[in-house]
């Protein structure tokens, strides 16, 4: 019994430091950092000495937002002369390239085949020489000072990347995949925002994130997550991922649960990955503060976690049979029960399409969760391609 007792509360523990008690420790360690240095405020230069920036658009089969798109690209602001916009198209057999011609403020790679994003990104950057190149989706929207905020967070040697803010656009009738995404998000920028206070943001979202171009570096056709593994192993360099919340990405939630689960399910497959190939940040005594937040932020969330989340329900009912205390255990089991049944009722309301954030959040956690699990087969299936169906986004 003692073995059981020592495992629950280990997992238990592994639980809540996950989703709880880093973020809290997060902040307490930020309070102190800043009370101990105040952060040094940096201006952006006069246009005159802006540099020039690339902006690097992926796609396949982007007919549908190419127009919208051009139009947000082109209403940036930023000297017009110094602002490149490159389009990769990626085996695009729809009238994505035909949009494009229209355009003549864009430069278009296209490639009839089609390989994937990752091999259409490194594709791509060799025909790029400005010394910034910013990457966004062709589904996401830019505020119109993003460019300038990302420049400005560059203006700090250190940095070798800076990732923006995600956030998903409101919608009337959001379902539980945008509603819980939203919410997710908010939390998780939140995250962003003190890693970098910390040390470093914990990389980047292939929404809205840019690199310095002498550090892009060719990635593994496979790659699931291009933009995670790029910034990553730019940190592993030295640098570090500054996080700019004053330039954001604003796209439309999934536009249902099941489009949600091809997301979520290639993202935890992409993380299993990803811990493989970033291997060696998993060694504190060399990368220090990064590893820890590495582990903290990420590695947990994407292996141990979420198995440990749906032993303990089983764990717990084992212990009551076993004599533990009924008063301590009978109690955690009480909320593990609780939380789930109100997962099913947001599970319900969702499948009736009835709004409400209150369910939709534990429905959501665990929908996440069960994700990471599922991924597993996922990445075996995908094994040697780094091409994926997309999810469709509300409209």
């Amino acid at each position: 019994m003692n073995i059981i007792l020592t495992f629950f509360w280990i997992a238990l523990f592994i639980v809540f430091y996950t989703y709880v008690g880093y973020g809290i420790l997060l902040y307490l360690l930020v309070k102190i950092k800043e009370c101990l240095r105040k952060p040094i405020k940096i201006k952006l230069p006069p246009d005159s000495a802006l540099p020039e920036v690339t902006l690097f658009i992926t796609a396949f089969n982007e007919e549908d937002v190419v127009d919208e798109k051009m139009r947000n690209c082109l209403a940036l602001d930023y000297p017009e002369e110094k602002l490149h916009i490159v389009w990769t198209t990626d085996g695009s057999n729809d009238y994505t390239n035909e949009r494009l011609a229209q355009w003549t403020q864009a430069t278009v790679y296209y490639q009839p085949l089609r390989q994937g994003k990752t091999a259409a990104m490194t594709r791509g950057m060799e025909y790029i020489t400005t010394p910034i190149v910013v990457f966004t989706d062709a589904n996401t929207m830019l505020n119109r000072e993003a460019i300038r905020e990302i420049v400005l967070a560059f203006q700090n040697p250190k940095v070798g990347c800076v990732a923006g803010e995600k956030r998903i656009a409101v919608q009337t009738k959001d379902g539980a995949a945008a509603g819980g995404e939203g919410l997710y998000w908010k939390y998780e920028s939140a995250l962003k925002d003190l890693d970098a206070r910390l040390y470093s943001a914990v990389g980047a979202a292939g929404e809205l994130f840019a690199v310095r171009r002498e550090l892009f570096m060719k990635m593994e056709p496979d790659t699931l997550l291009d933009d995670f593994i790029l910034s990553m192993r730019i940190t592993m360099k030295g640098y570090t991922i500054a996080y700019c919340k004053d330039a954001y990405a604003i796209e439309s939630g999934s536009a249902s649960m099941q489009e949600e689960e091809k997301r979520k399910v290639r993202i935890a497959a992409g993380g299993l990955q990803s811990i493989w190939r970033l291997r060696k940040l998993l060694n504190p005594f060399r990368y220090g503060v990064l590893s820890f937040q590495y582990i903290s932020h990420r590695v947990l969330r994407w292996s141990l976690t979420p198995l440990l989340l749906f032993l303990l329900l089983p764990l717990n009912i084992i212990l009551l049979f076993m004599g533990a205390s009924p008063i301590i255990y009978g109690t955690i089991l009480f909320m593990q029960v609780l939380f789930y049944l109100t997962g099913l009722w947001g599970y319900y309301l969702s499948a009736k399409q009835i709004k409400s954030k209150l369910f939709f959040v534990p429905y959501y956690f665990l929908f996440m969760n069960f994700n990471v699990i599922k991924s597993v087969n996922y990445l075996f299936k995908k094994k040697g391609t780094g091409v994926w169906e997309k999810a469709k986004r509300q409209k």
